[in-house]
C-alpha cells in the first residue's frame, strides 16, 4: 500500500476509528489500576502503563497480520470480526480490575488486562491493514494518546451519542466483510474491486446494525418491564 494514498489514508482512518471504539474501555483499566497510587505516581504509571500497551498491541497485531496470511485464517477472521461486531452494539462491558498499591504492580495490571481485552481490537485492525505494518503503527501511535487522555470525554460521548458505536460497529463489519471477500480462494467469486465484494460489505454492515439494533430494542422493552413489574 502507498504511503498517503487515498486507500492508505481510508485504511488509517478505519483503524484510528476502530481503536477508538474498540479500545475506548479498555482506557478505564488504566485509571482502575493507578487509583490507589499518590498523584504524583499516577502520572508515572499512566505513561509507562500507555507504553507497555502499545509495545504489546503492536506485537500482538503484527503477529495477526502474518498468521491471516494462512490460507482459510482471512475468513475465520471474518466471521469472527462480524461477532465481535454485533457483540459491541449489544454487550456491556464490565470491569474486575483490582487497584494496585505499587508503579511495577499498577504497570504490570495495565500491560497483561489491555492485552487480554484488545483481541477483538487486534483482530478488526489486522482485518484493515491488508500486511501492512506501517499501518499498524501509525493507527495505534495516534489513537492510544487520544483513548488514555480523552478516555473519560470519549466514553461520555459513547454514552450520550450511541450512533457513534454504530458507526465503529459499521466500520468494523465493513472491514469483516472485506475479508471474507479477500480470502484468496474467493478471489474467482470476488475479483478485487467488483461490486458483488462491495455488495458483501455493505450487506455486512446492514445485517449487523439492524441485528444489534434489534436486539438493544428487546433488551431495552424487557428492561423496561422488569423496572415496571
Amino acid at each position: 500500500m502507498d504511503f498517503f494514498t487515498t486507500e492508505f489514508l481510508t485504511a488509517l482512518i478505519s483503524i484510528v476509528i476502530i481503536d477508538l471504539v474498540l479500545a475506548g474501555d479498555n482506557a478505564i483499566v488504566i485509571g482502575l489500576a493507578a487509583r490507589n497510587l499518590p498523584k504524583e505516581q499516577q502520572k508515572t504509571v499512566i505513561f509507562w502503563g500507555t507504553v507497555g500497551a502499545v509495545v504489546m498491541r503492536i506485537v500482538a497485531t503484527s503477529a495477526v497480520v502474518w498468521l491471516l496470511k494462512i490460507p482459510g485464517l482471512l475468513l475465520v477472521g471474518g466471521v469472527l470480526l462480524l461477532w465481535i461486531a454485533y457483540k459491541l452494539l449489544v454487550d456491556g462491558k464490565g470491569h474486575e480490575i483490582e487497584a494496585k498499591k505499587t508503579v511495577f504492580q499498577a504497570i504490570q495490571t495495565i500491560v497483561i488486562a489491555d492485552t487480554v481485552m484488545g483481541l477483538d481490537n487486534v483482530i478488526a485492525v489486522a482485518g484493515v491493514a491488508h500486511g501492512d505494518y506501517l499501518l499498524v503503527i501509525l493507527g495505534l501511535v495516534i489513537s492510544i494518546p487520544i483513548i488514555v487522555w480523552g478516555s473519560t470525554i470519549f466514553l461520555r460521548l459513547m454514552d450520550r451519542f450511541p450512533w457513534i458505536l454504530y458507526v465503529g460497529a459499521g466500520v468494523v463489519a465493513w472491514t469483516a466483510g472485506g475479508m471474507l471477500t479477500g480470502e484468496k480462494f474467493m478471489k474467482p467469486y470476488f475479483p478485487e474491486g467488483s461490486m458483488r465484494g462491495y455488495g458483501v460489505q455493505v450487506l455486512a454492515v446492514l445485517g449487523v446494525l439492524a441485528w444489534g439494533y434489534l436486539q438493544n430494542q428487546k433488551n431495552k422493552k424487557a428492561s423496561d418491564g422488569v423496572q415496571t413489574s
